[in-house]
Order: C-alpha cells, then sequence, then structure tokens
C-alpha cells in the first residue's frame, strides 16, 4: 500500500472512531481525545524540525543549478526569467482565486469553530506581521540566524535566494563544493521527512480521532470544503496552460492537446512531474520544439518551475487563515505571495505529501498563520496532488513551447495550417 493510501487510511479512521466514541460517551471520548492529542503534536514538531534546512537546502540548490545552466545559452536564459515572471503571476493567482472562493463560498462558521476547537485547546499564536509600511524593510534580515530560529521565514528565503545566486559567481572548485554540501543536506533531510511519513497513519490517526471527538461529523464536511476549495484553484491553473500555448506558444488548441495528452496520463498515475519528464519530451516534439530546445528547457522546468505550486500553496495558507478566523490584511497578503513564489523554486518534485509541510509552512509562517492544521491537512494531500501535478506537466510543454517560439528557431507554419483549420 502506497504511503499517501495508508495516511489517507487513517485520518478516516481516526475520525471514524473519534465520531463514534463521542456519540457512546463524549466524556470518555474528550478525556482519551486528550491523551492522544500529544502523540499527533509530536509527528507534527518531527515534520517541522526539517523545514529550515530543507528549505534552505534546496533553494540554494535549486537556483544555484539553474543560473549555471542560465549562463550557458540565451535560450536557458530566456526560460529561467520565463519562469520566474510565471511562479509569480501563480502565487497572485492563487491568493485571488482562493480569497474569490471563501467569498461565494465560506466554511459553515459551526464547523471552523468546531474544527478550530477540536485542534487548538487555546488561541493559536499568531506570528507577528509587519505593517505593510515597514514591508520591505521587514524581508531584508540583519541576521539570517536569528531569522531562522525566530521562523522569520520571508526574510530567511530572500537571504537564502541572494546567497544562492552568490554561489554561481564564485570559482568552480568552491562553487561545487557548496552546492554538494547543500544537496547531501538536502537529501537527508528528505530521508528524515521519509522516515517521519513512514510514521505519518501514527501522527495523522491521533489528530484525526482528537478532531473526529471534539468537532464531530462537521469534520467531514469541512474536510471535503478544504478539498474542493483547493482542487478548484489547482484545477483553474491547470486548464490556463492551454489558452497559454495558443496565445503564447503559436499552436491550436487542438493540436496541443492531442501533444500533451500521454504526458497528462502520465502525471495522473505518477504524481510526480520528474517522472514525466521523458513524455514531456515526447510531447514537445510533437509540437516541432527542437530537442536542442526541448532539452535545456524541460531539464530547468522540472527543477524549479511547478506553475500550481504557488497557487496552491499559497491557497492552502490563506485556508487555514479562514479556517481560524484570522483576518488578512495587506501585508499578510504580499509575504505569502512572495513566500509562494520564492520557495517554489526549492520544492521537491515528488509526490506532494513529501513537500507538503515542507513547502507551505514557511508561506504559514510569514504570513502569521498557525501550522497545527498542515498535519491534518496532509493526509487529504492525494486529490490537490492530482490537479498539481497535472498543471506543472501541462504548463511546461507550453511554457517550453512558448520559449523555443521566442527564439526564433521553430518552424511555427504547421501551427498557423492547424489554427487555420481550426477556425
Amino acid at each position: 500500500m502506497s504511503q499517501p493510501t495508508r495516511i489517507l487510511l487513517a485520518l478516516i479512521a481516526g475520525l471514524v472512531i473519534g465520531v463514534i466514541a463521542a456519540n457512546w460517551s463524549p466524556q470518555v471520548a474528550l478525556q482519551v481525545a486528550d491523551w492522544v492529542q500529544p502523540i499527533g503534536t509530536v509527528w507534527l514538531h518531527a515534520l517541522q524540525m526539517t523545514i529550515v534546512p530543507l528549505v534552505t537546502s534546496l533553494l540554494i540548490t535549486g537556483i544555484a543549478a539553474t543560473a549555471e545552466r542560465a549562463k550557458a545559452s540565451r535560450l536557458a536564459t530566456r526560460a529561467f526569467i520565463t519562469f520566474i515572471v510565471l511562479l509569480w503571476v501563480s502565487s497572485a493567482l492563487g491568493g485571488a482565486l482562493t480569497l474569490g472562493f471563501l467569498d461565494l463560498w465560506p466554511l459553515d462558521p459551526g464547523a471552523a469553530a468546531a474544527l478550530k476547537g477540536a485542534l487548538a485547546q487555546e488561541a493559536p499564536k499568531i506570528g507577528e506581521v509587519p505593517p505593510f509600511s515597514d514591508f520591505l524593510i521587514a524581508m531584508v534580515p540583519s541576521n539570517p540566524v536569528t531569522s531562522a530560529a525566530s521562523d522569520a521565514f520571508l526574510p530567511l528565503i530572500l537571504f537564502t535566494t541572494v546567497f544562492a545566486f552568490a554561489v554561481t559567481r564564485l570559482p568552480a572548485e568552491e562553487r561545487q563544493r557548496l552546492t554538494g554540501f547543500f544537496e547531501a543536506l538536502g537529501n537527508a533531510m528528505l530521508v528524515v521527512i521519509n522516515w517521519v511519513l513512514w510514521l505519518g497513519p501514527i501522527g495523522v490517526g491521533a489528530l484525526a480521532y482528537v478532531v473526529g471527538a471534539r468537532a464531530g461529523t462537521s469534520a467531514f464536511g469541512a474536510l471535503l470544503h478544504y478539498v474542493a476549495v483547493i482542487s478548484g484553484v489547482g484545477i483553474v491553473l491547470w486548464l490556463l496552460a492551454a489558452p497559454f500555448a495558443w496565445i503564447a506558444g503559436r499552436v491550436s488548441l487542438l493540436r496541443y492537446l492531442r501533444a500533451v495528452g500521454p504526458s497528462q496520463a502520465v502525471a495522473l498515475s505518477t504524481q510526480s512531474s520528474l517522472a514525466s519528464l521523458p513524455a514531456m519530451l515526447k510531447a514537445t516534439e510533437k509540437l516541432d520544439v527542437p530537442v536542442a530546445h526541448s532539452g535545456v528547457t524541460l531539464p530547468i522546468g522540472v527543477a524549479i518551475f511547478r506553475w500550481t505550486g504557488p497557487a496552491m500553496n499559497f491557497a492552502v495558507a490563506i485556508y487555514v487563515a479562514h479556517w481560524f478566523g484570522i483576518p488578512l490584511g495587506p501585508g499578510q497578503l504580499a509575504a505569502g505571495l512572495a513566500a509562494g513564489a520564492i520557495t517554489t523554486m526549492g520544492a521537491v518534485g515528488l509526490p506532494g505529501t513529501v513537500s507538503f509541510v515542507s513547502s507551505i509552512a514557511p508561506i504559514a509562517i510569514a504570513m502569521g498563520v498557525p501550522i497545527l492544521p498542515l498535519g491534518l491537512l496532509v493526509a487529504v494531500e492525494t486529490i490537490p496532488d492530482i490537479f498539481r501535478t497535472l498543471g506543472n506537466v501541462a504548463m511546461q510543454v507550453s511554457t517550453t513551447r512558448a520559449v523555443s517560439i521566442r527564439s526564433g528557431d521553430v518552424d511555427d507554419s504547421a501551427s498557423e495550417a492547424d489554427a487555420l483549420l481550426s477556425e
């Protein structure tokens, strides 16, 4: 049985047992919840302890390696810049879509209160977010070590990004030594995360029991609401890949859909953009992108470009704020938007359960949003992660075509003929 399936089944089992226990004997169910909750909290803390070293190492190695490739050719530089711009666009779209969805379809206040009370017996500690007028000043850390120790993620991310680009300016030997160290550190953290996730059914089951015992059946509806909202954001981002290919890549929608179809099937079955790379190469070949172009652009895309990542990660943080009734001001939204766009460049091209907490916690902390619910939400990440991967793969194919068209080396006469036929 796969790891995500084990965790999802543990979530369902924990909720069901908690609800049944609450209906049978509410007092006993709540007493058991008090004993069980520390198990889930300890498991969540085990995931949290990897966040700073993992985010830092992956951001440094991802940016350094990609920037190094970008030095080698104008095509790589163009692809790199295009990916960075689209990541910021994705983050902005995610914020706008999530706020819009929650405005049209808010979580039931009773369910929100029950869930909040189930996970937090006291008011959560909300991180301090500087006023918007001080936002730019607060982004530049006077001491990055202090920022890491105090979970001030936005200044830490900015310092790490600048440091990563500085690494690319070092002599080859020093550069390789530094990137090798951070690559090994990141790999070690991934091993730790896999160990913690192996124990995921215990931690998630404990948290789910607590929620079921304290919130009752409203927990099921609330989790379905969460899945629908986050998946909705992912679906919109996924659907935008086709018009982007049509407008920026100058390819007819029918031809694009035929070319990208097999890679979508691989993405659906593996939930990994890295595993979908061979299929993406085939798709770009069908769109007349030279192998010399796709062989440069797609590996860069797999390394740093996850089109749905900023949008859906930012969406989760906004949803948790909505869940806990935390009003989000311009400064908090700006912090989340920036953290979402930047941290995605160092995300892992693996199924979402592996990188869920490490990708979203920095955004939530930068916004002053509690991260305790992430330990529960990781169990239902399997469904939104499907749309994450589908959108990432589709947009990587679209962007590869668009970057190649802009290079002027691609013959798009076939695309023009297709466009005329489609009319």
